[in-house]
């Protein structure tokens, strides 16, 4: 049954607290179920990739591999590069922030989910089913491709150490005494927004109480994950197969490869199903002996700089290619679904249009270069592909964004 309610959910207001209100275990059920849970992956590169190094000029499953996608061989079976797909939006670097959702933050308003990303929709429907509905990091701050359906950006987590924590480290019993109190201070609150919604019920016509029934929905959500958050808060974590990771400086480079590794470990542990990494405007390329990565996607074509981002963008798709090997190692990869590209294409001129995708994984049938219609009138809207990955993962619905529907091109449901 299709839960189209489930869209029009609203921000809780009440003394002094505001709640974003997502869908927990009423739609996870499917997931939880299922012997072998399905995960998703959403990486991003704020400053996109070169077009001339990224796409093929030949389509289908024999393509020869442009500078970007060689590290990708040994996986060439597995995944599929798209061309001519994107969300119909521009405004260069606040255009970048639509890649997972289809929607700039300033056009929100208008859309039923607001601006929701693909990771938070799938977080949405794990719900409370795993410690973490999902983990979002970054390397550098400034990064900006999740959010809420309430249109709050999902701050990453920036620091490798942090994460290790969160994932290993088991609080002490005097900081889940503090959460303890948190949580049922909020449940408390929670009730008091019950109880006034309910005397407000009888002094409303039909159309006013619908809403507020909608409302009340949105209370007994909130409240269901509460109580799993409280089950969660004494389970001991999993025990850490690395060493703990120290907290201290590191070199950009080394930490997308510690944040791939995190990643996969949380996925291994069933920490978590719906992981996000983004490399920020400010990614250090120093450290590959390269000039500013912002000054570098600023090529003007000049072949230097070209060949300097090669260096770059074939260090990002190396990193990614060592992390499906792992996955394929936890023999996990053929249940997840790796989303990999940048809501810019090509960062000389701030477009937005033609962007860099790339879907790896989730034992589908993958097309190789799959080369959707170019022309404006007959284009696919890369929403489309959103909406088939989400259902993929067992969301039930029917649109996402600015999706028209299903991803016809490829199957992948």
């Amino acid at each position: 049954m299709k839960r189209t309610h489930l869209n029009r959910r609203q921000f809780l207001h009440g003394t002094g607290l505001a709640l974003t209100v997502p869908a927990f275990d009423s739609i996870s059920a499917g997931a939880a179920s299922s012997n072998k849970p399905r995960r998703l992956v959403c990486v991003g590169n704020h400053l996109g990739f070169y077009p001339g190094n990224f796409f093929p000029k030949d389509t289908g499953n024999d393509y020869t591999p442009t500078s970007t996608l060689k590290p990708l061989e040994a996986h060439r079976e597995n995944l599929t590069v798209f061309s001519h797909l994107d969300h119909g939006l521009n405004g260069g670097h606040k255009g970048v922030q639509g890649f997972l959702n289809s929607i700039k933050k300033e056009e929100a308003s208008g859309f039923p989910e607001k601006n929701i990303s693909l990771d938070q929709a799938a977080a949405e429907h794990v719900g409370s089913a795993t410690r973490f509905p999902s983990i979002n990091t970054g390397i550098v701050n400034g990064t900006d491709m999740c959010w809420t359906r309430a249109g709050v950006h999902v701050p990453p987590i920036n620091n490798p150490a942090t994460l290790f924590r969160g994932l290993f480290v088991n609080s002490p019993a005097s900081e889940r005494e503090v959460e303890r109190t948190r949580l049922k201070h909020r449940g408390s609150v929670l009730d008091a927004l019950r109880d006034s919604a309910s005397a407000l019920n009888r002094t409303l016509n039909a159309a006013d109480r619908d809403k507020l029934d909608q409302y009340l929905t949105s209370v007994r959500d909130v409240e269901r994950r509460l109580q799993m958050s409280k089950e969660w808060l004494d389970r001991p974590k999993p025990k850490s197969p690395i060493d703990e990771v120290a907290d201290e400086e590191r070199q950009h480079i080394d930490e997308v490869a510690l944040f791939y590794d995190l990643m996969a470990l949380a996925l291994q542990t069933d920490s978590t199903r719906v992981a996000t990494l983004e490399t920020g405007m400010g990614f250090r390329t120093s450290e590959l002996d390269l000039g500013s990565y912002h000054g570098l996607s600023h090529h003007g074509k000049a072949p230097g700089r070209i060949d300097q981002l090669k260096v770059v963008e074939a260090f990002l798709t190396t990193k990614l290619s060592d992390f499906i090997s792992r996955l394929k190692e936890a023999k996990i990869f053929d249940d997840t679904l790796i989303v990999f590209g940048s809501g810019m294409s090509d960062g000389s001129i701030h477009s937005n249009r033609n962007l860099p995708v790339i879907l790896a994984g989730g034992g589908v049938k993958h097309h190789g270069h799959l080369v959707c219609p170019a022309e404006q009138h007959k284009r696919v809207p890369l929403a489309n592909l959103w909406l088939s990955a989400l259902q993929w993962f067992g969301s039930e619905r029917d649109r996402f964004g600015r999706s028209t529907g299903t991803f016809t091109p490829m199957k992948i449901v």
